[in-house]
């Protein structure tokens, strides 16, 4: 059967994504209409697989936008996902496939259509030693995605990758392979989860109407593939000069197709598989284990006879997989790469990336298990999304390119943090009996309300006992609590205001920047992300942000406010904050609770002033953006972020609020700012912060009035409700 997506391309020298958007338009004769998706999510696609399905049509198809999830298990890698880093249609969320609320809150708000879902334990020999994860993983996490499709109810196409392992052992004599239809018999755990996913597929395809179609693969190799697979594990023993170990006598069969094919068998399905049915993607050139053993030491010179070492079996290991691919040929997909050319280019890749997973000895034992594997705290950190890759420079484009930040030894870092920081997750499946926070600024206000918030919230936190210019005493703190995340409530403001600092500049300099600075180094060198609590009272209202334009300061501008001391060290450690990729500055200003009582609230210094300028600003509503920023810890953002809630409110706004819910005989009297510049020591800032990053991230958030009405008026209000 014609490719006629391919014709078009290769005859009127257009790309695949323009062939399949004329198929869309005028039909394709014979088949059904291409399917032309708009949003795709690809679950797992740091991995091995996903992650070459999702370069290439990243590469493809621009005008598709493609977003990634992964939970970051030991064998996925950021940098599989390199070639796509700087591609405008490329995002990528960190998070699991199991937290319902995450995965709905993709759905919704990236507009996904279409879900290609391979996320999934697949080691069959993890399988023996940890079954119940990958029940977890494989059955639980595709029953979440499905249900997901079901509630909201926009999904085109859901492309369900499974196995051929689900087959069960294919006769030795057997002369054709299994086909879609054939009877479901799987073996060792691995492939009874995956059976197991299938069914839920079909129930809900039945039951729903989910538009679902089933692919199920004979095995992959080639460039990036986590080495507990036979491939690259025999690859990376034979340039170390040790042994390759084979399960048994090696007798068994198994058929191998290189990655670029099994993408582009992807991509076929996708725009051309039809809905409800099952695609084998497959080969059939079969070869021995001991076969492919013997040709990667063939590929570096070495005698197998020396080279091969047999090992005890798995508890039950199938001696056969053969598949029947007819069905995928006629869709138009076909086989391109040769065996001897496959093996050649994952050699030469692995020759030339022989330390992109790290220590990976725990895998290159004859029985791998992923829970005893050296470099368990490396995985630990990573699943928390604060390990830091660094990349040799030619293993990714450049810096310059790419805007990161170098080390003095010239190499790039903070990539992880980079790419999860476009991400857009409900909670990334993290627990909060899994994390653990450490607080400084205990006495503080902000210190204190954290505090609480925890206790209610469920998540267990320490306050820090050392000060914070002293690093001795910081990673003492580090040290005995263990913590997932640091917050940082601590530092100078000023009592009763920031006309202190004038007077006590070493004070400030010692809390403020050295303090905070010398957090920031512990933190990075404890690969820990520090949400550190900052001010907007950087800026002022100039020419190019004037009053009551609605034109915000925004994170990257620079401060221009020096009227106080406090200011000058606040932008001072902010821009130094700059080079900690590990560092989350949130910008509060005029911070407000709906605690009245408390002296350090906005509101409550106001109404005692006997005289007050009216003038609009940013505030922060402590009530619901505090929240917020331990959810921001969850998702391990970093960056900077004006924290303070769209929009501005002036004082008399404000005291107009107070009189209508709390005190109706309220008064006052206004002034300007050269009088008040005559009763105070330093000026104060003025100016709106321009929101929209964090709205963006939260869109929940409210409106400046419309908060300080719901969090903090509402609450105290002491007047009758008028009718």
């Amino acid at each position: 059967m014609i490719d006629l997506s391919g014709a078009i391309s290769l005859h009127f020298g257009v790309s695949p994504a323009e062939a399949i958007s004329v198929l869309s338009k005028m039909g394709n004769p014979g088949k059904v209409d291409a399917y032309v998706p708009k949003n795709i999510l690809i679950t797992g696609a740091a991995g091995f697989i996903a992650s070459h399905v999702a370069n290439r049509l990243i590469r493809n198809y621009p005008q598709y936008k493609i977003v990634v999830l992964d939970k970051l298990d030991y064998c996925s890698n950021l940098k599989n996902l390199f070639p796509s880093k700087a591609s405008k249609n490329f995002k990528f969320v960190k998070g699991d496939i199991g937290s319902a609320d995450l995965v709905n809150y993709l759905l919704i708000t990236e507009g996904i259509d279409t879900i290609m879902h391979f996320a999934a334990q697949t080691h069959v020999d993890n399988s023996f030693g940890n079954s119940f994860e990958f029940t977890k993983n494989n059955i639980y996490g595709t029953h979440v995605l499905l249900e997901a499709c079901k509630v909201t109810g926009q999904i085109k196409r859901f492309i369900h990758v499974s196995t051929d392992e689900v087959y069960g052992e294919t006769e030795a004599e057997a002369i054709v392979g299994n086909h879609e239809a054939s009877q479901l018999l799987p073996t060792n755990p691995y492939s009874a989860t995956k059976a197991g996913a299938e069914m839920l597929v079909m129930a809900y395809g039945r039951s729903y109407g989910l538009p679902c179609i089933t692919t199920r693969g004979n095995n992959v190799y080639g460039p990036n593939q986590f080495p507990e697979k036979l491939i690259p594990k025999f690859i990376l023993l034979a340039m170390q000069g040790k042994p390759l170990p084979i399960h048994g006598d090696g007798s068994n069969v198994r058929s191998y197709l290189y990655c670029e094919d099994v993408a582009e068998a992807f991509e076929c399905v996708l725009h051309k598989g039809v809905i409800g049915n099952v695609y084998n993607i497959g080969t059939k050139k079969e070869r021995r284990v001991i076969d492919v053993a013997k040709d990667i030491c063939g590929l570096f010179n070495l005698d197998y006879k020396k080279s091969i070492k047999m090992v005890d079996n798995r508890p039950f290991n199938d001696q056969r997989y053969f598949l029947d691919d007819k069905k995928l040929i006629e869709l138009g997909w076909q086989e391109r790469t040769s065996w001897v050319d496959g093996l050649q280019k994952t050699k030469d890749w692995y020759m030339s990336h022989p330390d992109w997973w790290g220590d990976v000895s725990g895998a290159l034992v004859p029985h791998p298990r992923a829970l005893t594997m050296p470099g368990v705290e490396k995985l630990a950190e990573m699943q928390r999304g604060e390990a830091i890759i660094t990349l040799e420079e030619d293993s990714a484009p450049s810096a310059k390119e790419n805007g990161a930040a170098l080390s003095k030894d010239g190499k790039e870092q903070g990539v992880v943090d980079e790419i999860v920081s476009k991400s857009s997750p409900a909670n990334n499946g993290v627990k909060n009996s899994d994390l653990k926070f450490l607080i400084y600024g205990r006495t503080g206000w902000l210190g204190g309300l954290l505090g609480k918030m925890c206790e209610k919230q469920g998540i267990a936190y320490e306050y820090g006992s050392g000060r914070l210019e002293n690093r001795c005493s910081l990673e003492a703190d580090i040290a005995a609590v263990k913590p997932t995340h640091v917050f940082n409530a601590a530092g100078v403001t000023g009592r009763p205001n920031v006309d202190w600092c004038e007077s006590h500049k070493v004070e400030t300099i010692r809390a403020n920047v050295v303090g905070t600075l010398t957090l920031a180094d512990v933190c990075k060198q404890n690969n820990l992300v520090l949400i550190n609590y900052a001010t907007g009272c950087i800026f002022e209202y100039d020419e190019k942000h004037p009053q009551g334009s609605g034109i915000g300061f925004k994170e990257e501008d620079t401060p221009n406010f020096a009227g106080s001391y406090y200011s000058k060290t606040k932008a001072m450690v902010e821009d130094l904050l700059n080079e900690f990729d590990n560092v989350c500055t949130l910008r509060v200003r005029m911070p407000i609770s709906s605690d009245l009582q408390n002296p350090r609230n906005f509101i409550s210094k106001i109404v005692r002033y006997q005289k007050i300028v009216n003038i609009p600003n940013s505030m922060t509503i402590l009530d619901e953006l505090l929240p917020i920023s331990l959810e921001m810890a969850k998702r391990n953002l970093t960056g900077i972020w004006n924290f303070t809630n769209p929009g501005v409110v002036s004082h008399n706004e404000i005291m107009e609020m107070y009189k209508e819910y709390i005190d109706p005989e309220l008064s006052w009297v206004n002034f300007t700012l050269e009088e008040q510049a005559k009763v105070i020591v330093a000026a104060r800032s003025n100016n709106e912060m321009d929101a929209s990053k964090l709205s963006r991230e939260f869109p929940e958030v409210l409106g400046i009035k419309e908060s300080l009405k719901k969090f903090v008026f509402e609450p105290n209000r002491k007047t009758p409700v008028s009718k």
